[in-house]
């Protein structure tokens, strides 16, 4: 009879420990709702009142459109950033934006280390996805790399900005503009406080303000793991594959984008044609680093050639890199399905780069990726065309890639987005923030659940 009670006791663990693993929630499905969470939570301390300089709250739909786009770091607003929120609602939204950028784990093991909370192991799992990393070893030694990193950058970056900011506006709200824009600049935010939805345009023709925004954008681009392999090995021969990818086609894609805006719009004349020939220089570096995800701009958007906006377009599709502060279906997505486009040209059956093969699974996982957002943003484009009357097609085709992207670029109508138009921009940004991530994990899952069973046999198909 013992040994019967035993069985029964040991059978009902099973039961339950079954029926809590299946209730449990994986690791992706925490990171999708912590940062609805987090958005959530800024949605309603921006519909406060004490938020708006007015008195009057913006209404909820408002404040969880800019929630959202602060924290999937896009910088699409409906309101003036500078003019409308007060100090408390700045504050919000930077905050929004700091947590957006490094993810809400991140910033919770932030608030571990400094109290002492012992991290437990699941929390080490969901910081490996967050993260982008290959193996748990080491994560959160990586974190606190990741943090220091961060507010080193972050802090070098007010500094220099604060040598052109508070000669204008005084030191109290210099020193707070400097802050600001470091963090919005390094988190590839684009939120700005320069006011009347100008952003960095006065400061097109400024050598200092266009330097020190470009280099925190493209840092913050470059992805947390790169950052610290840079720092750590200093050569390029010694870096990983993902490295050398992630910095061969991230200097392409500047160099592309420099060449391609400095031509298009050296003569325009509501653009660079007025300009200086320093300021054409730096416009178009600027042009060529902002739609990698970060928002920003030095030349009104609306005024650029068509072929200008179609260019934005594509370097917002691509955007930044894996497990960094950008968005886009990354530059090594993009390289992975180069180089395979480049071996299937020469013959190969393997991707090759760099002298390495990339395995099957991985171009698959690039594939899917970049098939799964060319879909939404194709979905939400026919959505919002039928939404939003007033709009052009190739108005609506770049709010949409920009919302995905996480960018933040516009041609002038997010202020204009009718009640439905707001909340489809708005879940386009969550999924531009959380999803390739989401989508990414969820594959690999797949294939390795689905590995070592019984595969069908083959045959052949016309193609192309």
């Amino acid at each position: 009879m013992r040994k019967l009670g035993k069985i029964w006791t040991g059978v009902i663990k099973i039961n339950i420990n079954k029926r809590i693993d299946k209730h449990t929630l994986n690791p992706a499905q925490i990171l999708v709702l912590g940062f609805a969470s987090v958005i959530l939570m800024g949605g309603i301390l921006l519909s406060l009142p004490i938020a708006s300089n007015s008195g009057h709250s913006i209404g909820f739909m408002n404040a969880i459109f800019t929630a959202t786009s602060a924290v999937c770091v896009t910088g699409l607003v409906v309101v003036d950033t500078s003019t409308y929120w007060t100090v408390f609602g700045q504050s919000v939204i930077i905050l929004l934006i700091q947590i957006g950028g490094l993810g809400f784990m991140t910033m919770a093991t932030f608030f571990a280390l400094i109290f002492g909370k012992r991290i437990t192991l699941r929390e080490r799992i969901v910081m490996q996805e967050a993260l982008n990393q290959f193996n748990i070893s080491g994560i959160v030694r990586i974190t606190q790399y990741v943090l220091i990193t961060t507010f080193t950058i972050e802090g070098i970056g007010a500094i220099l900005l604060s040598f052109k900011f508070i000669p204008i506006y005084g030191i109290p709200k210099g020193i707070g503009m400097s802050i600001f824009h470091a963090i919005s600049a390094f988190c590839n935010a684009g939120f700005d406080l320069v006011g009347n939805f100008r952003s960095l345009t006065p400061f097109a023709d400024d050598f200092l303000i266009n330097v020190v925004v470009c280099l925190l954008i493209i840092t913050g681009g470059l992805g947390f793991t790169v950052i610290v392999e840079i720092l750590q090995k200093r050569k390029f021969a010694k870096f990983s594959l993902h490295t050398k990818l992630v910095l061969y086609i991230t200097g392409a894609l500047l160099i592309f984008g420099f060449v391609g805006v400095f031509i298009l719009e050296y003569t325009n004349p509501n653009t660079m044609g007025n300009l200086s020939f320093k300021g054409k220089l730096l416009s178009a570096l600027f042009h060529s680093v902002t739609p990698r995800t970060a928002g920003f701009n030095t030349l009104p958007t609306d005024q650029l050639t068509t072929a200008t906006i179609f260019m934005t377009i594509v370097l917002m599709f691509i955007g930044g890199s894996s497990g960094s502060t950008a968005g886009g279906v990354k530059t090594t997505t993009a390289g992975v399905i180069l180089w395979t486009i480049i071996s299937i040209i020469k013959g190969k059956e393997d991707t090759e780069v760099f002298n390495r093969r990339i395995p099957k699974n991985i171009v698959n996982r690039a594939l899917a990726v970049i098939g799964i957002a060319m879909a939404l943003i194709i979905f939400v484009t026919m959505v919002l065309s039928i939404t939003e009357d007033g709009s052009s097609f190739i108005e609506i085709f770049f709010e949409v890639t920009s919302a995905f992207a996480t960018v933040g670029l516009s041609l002038g109508i997010t202020p204009k987005l009718s009640f439905i138009g707001k909340i489809v921009i708005s879940l386009t940004m969550f999924a531009g923030r959380v999803g390739p991530m989401t989508i990414a994990l969820a594959l690999a899952r797949q294939q390795q659940k689905n590995k070592g069973l019984i595969k069908y046999p083959e045959e052949r198909v016309i193609v192309g």
